[in-house]
C-alpha cells in the first residue's frame, strides 16, 4: 500500500512538473516569437543578396501589438473577426489577432483559410509574388494588398500597369501609394541633425593627404541603374576610394568586411572622414530612396546622388547633395567636385544645414511626422504592422457600410503606385564595360520580357480560374 501511495505521489509530482514545464515552454515560445518579430526585418537583405551596401534596414525590426500567437483557432473563429491571409508567408505567423485601433483582424499564413467565409483580404509581399500560386478564383469581397518596398530588380512584373492594378491596397516606396514607404530608411529628423559622426572640415582637408575626395561602397555590381559604368568613367577624371566588391581599389579592415558591418560604428567613422560619397541607387525610380542617400547625410558627408528623379522633394535642404543628373558627363562632375574640394568657401554651403541643424524641407519634415510607423523604434509600430492595420481598417470600414445597407467602397491601386522607367546604360562607358554575360546587359531585355509577363498574368487573373505555369508561359511567348 505504501508503495502504491508513493507511486501516486511520484506521478502527481511528475504531472505538476510537466505542467510547469509546458507553461514555461509556452512563455518562452511566446517571448521568442516577440523577439523574432523584433529582429526579423534586420535579418533580411536589401535586394535579396549578400551585398555589403544594402544590408542596413530592408525590413526594419518587428514590434507588434499585443497578440494571440499560439494556434487556438476555434475561439478566434467563433469571435467573427475578419481574416487577413498572408499569401506570401512574410510574417511566419500561423495565427494572430491584431488590434488596429478600435478594430481587430485575424492575421495568418495558413492557406486553409482560402475558402473561409470570413477571409476578406490577401496580403502579398512583392519579392515573393509569382505566378505559381495565386488565390483564384477571386471572390468579389476578396481584397488584394501588396507590400513591396524593393526596387524593380526584385520583381519587374509588378512595375507595369496590368499587374500593379490587380491590387486594392499598396504599401510601396512611391508617395502615391496608399501607405507610402518613401522614408523607410530614415529613422527621423534628429539623426539627420546629429553631429555625432561629423568630422570638421579642417580635419577632412588634412585627411585628404591619404584619402581620395570621393568614396564608393557598393557590392551589388551592375544593377539596372548601370551605376558601375558611370563610376568607372568618373574614375578616369578624379580619384575615388572604392571599398566594395564593385571596382574595389581599397580594403576595409577585416572586422568590417561582412555585410552586417555597414551599420557598424567603425564603418561610419571611416566613411565620415570623406568629403563626398558616390550615392548611387540600384534602380532609377521616382521616390525610391535608400540608405545610400540618408547614411552620408547622417554622417556629414556630401552625397553625390544618382537615382530617384524626384530626389529634390526629399533632400533636407536645397543645397545638401550634388545631383549627377545636372552634369552632362562624368568629366564635368569631376571638375565640379575638384573645385569644391580645393575651395572651402564652395564646399561649406553643402554642410551648412548640418552644422546649423536646420531642415528646411517641410515635405520631408511632414512625411516623417505624419507617417504611421517608425524605423528601428521600439515605441512605434513598424511598417509591416502599419500595412496590416491599413488593410484591416479598410476592411472594417466596408463591413460597417454593408451593415448600414450601403455598398462597400472599392479601392484600387494606380500605375503610379509602383512605376519605374525602362533601365538604360551609359553609352560613354560601354567600350570599357565588361562584355559577354554581364548583368548590365540583362536588365533591358528583362524589362521588355516583364511587360509581356505582366500582360499575360493580367489576362489569366481576369479569367478568374487557376492556371498552370505552362499556360502562363505559352501566353507570354504568344504575345
Amino acid at each position: 500500500m505504501v508503495w502504491i501511495q508513493r507511486r501516486k505521489v511520484l506521478a502527481s509530482c511528475l504531472c505538476i512538473t510537466a505542467a510547469v514545464f509546458l507553461l514555461v515552454t509556452l512563455q518562452v515560445v511566446v517571448e521568442l516569437g516577440k523577439f523574432e518579430r523584433k529582429k526579423f526585418k534586420n535579418s533580411r537583405l536589401q535586394d535579396g543578396h549578400s551585398e555589403m551596401e544594402e544590408v542596413p534596414q530592408r525590413l526594419h525590426s518587428f514590434l507588434t501589438k499585443e497578440a494571440l500567437v499560439w494556434n487556438r483557432l476555434k475561439p478566434l473563429e467563433s469571435a467573427g473577426y475578419p481574416v487577413m491571409l498572408w499569401w506570401s508567408p512574410l510574417t511566419g505567423e500561423t495565427g494572430r489577432l491584431g488590434q488596429c485601433g478600435a478594430d481587430a483582424c485575424f492575421f495568418t499564413i495558413n492557406r486553409t483559410y482560402l475558402h473561409h467565409d470570413r477571409t476578406k483580404a490577401f496580403l502579398f509581399y512583392g519579392t515573393d509574388f509569382n505566378i505559381d500560386s495565386l488565390p483564384l478564383p477571386r471572390k468579389a469581397h476578396h481584397d488584394w494588398a501588396l507590400f513591396h518596398e524593393e526596387s524593380p530588380k526584385n520583381n519587374y512584373k509588378l512595375f507595369h500597369k496590368p499587374v500593379i492594378t490587380l491590387f486594392n491596397y499598396t504599401a510601396t516606396f512611391s508617395r502615391h501609394s496608399h501607405l507610402p514607404l518613401t522614408t523607410q530608411y530614415l529613422e527621423g529628423i534628429e539623426v539627420l541633425k546629429s553631429r555625432r559622426y561629423l568630422v570638421p572640415l579642417q580635419s577632412k582637408n588634412n585627411l585628404r593627404k591619404r584619402l581620395a575626395p570621393l568614396v564608393y561602397v557598393q557590392s551589388d555590381c551592375d544593377p539596372p541603374s548601370d551605376r558601375d559604368s558611370y563610376v568607372r568613367e568618373l574614375m578616369t577624371y578624379i580619384e575615388v576610394d572604392s571599398y566594395g566588391d564593385c571596382l574595389r581599389n581599397k580594403d576595409l579592415p577585416p572586422q568590417l568586411k561582412g555585410p552586417v558591418s555597414m551599420d557598424a560604428d567603425g564603418f561610419y567613422r571611416i566613411i565620415a572622414q570623406y568629403k563626398f560619397i558616390l550615392a548611387f541607387e540600384n534602380a532609377v525610380c521616382d521616390d525610391y530612396i535608400t540608405e545610400k542617400l540618408w547614411r552620408p547625410l547622417k554622417l556629414g558627408v556630401v552625397p553625390v546622388y544618382y537615382g530617384s528623379p524626384s530626389i529634390v522633394d526629399w533632400l533636407p535642404s536645397n543645397k545638401s547633395a550634388i545631383l549627377v543628373s545636372e552634369f552632362s558627363h562624368p568629366r564635368e562632375l569631376a571638375s565640379y567636385i575638384r573645385r569644391l574640394d580645393y575651395d572651402d568657401r564652395l564646399y561649406e554651403p553643402y554642410v551648412e544645414w548640418k552644422l546649423k541643424g536646420e531642415i528646411s524641407n517641410q515635405r520631408l519634415v511632414t512625411a516623417l511626422r505624419e507617417r504611421k510607423w517608425g524605423v528601428q523604434d521600439t515605441n512605434q509600430d513598424n511598417y509591416i504592422d502599419a500595412f496590416e492595420c491599413m488593410v484591416c481598417t479598410k476592411v472594417w470600414d466596408n463591413i460597417r457600410l454593408q451593415e448600414k445597407g450601403l455598398p462597400p467602397k472599392r479601392w484600387k491601386a494606380e500605375a503610379t503606385h509602383l512605376s519605374c522607367p525602362e533601365p538604360t546604360v551609359f553609352p560613354f562607358s560601354a567600350p570599357r564595360a565588361p562584355r559577354g554575360g554581364s548583368l548590365r546587359e540583362m536588365w533591358i531585355p528583362s524589362f521588355e520580357q516583364s511587360k509581356k509577363e505582366a500582360r499575360a498574368l493580367r489576362r489569366l487573373v481576369d479569367r478568374n480560374q487557376n492556371f498552370s505555369a505552362q499556360e502562363f508561359w505559352a501566353l507570354v511567348f504568344k504575345d
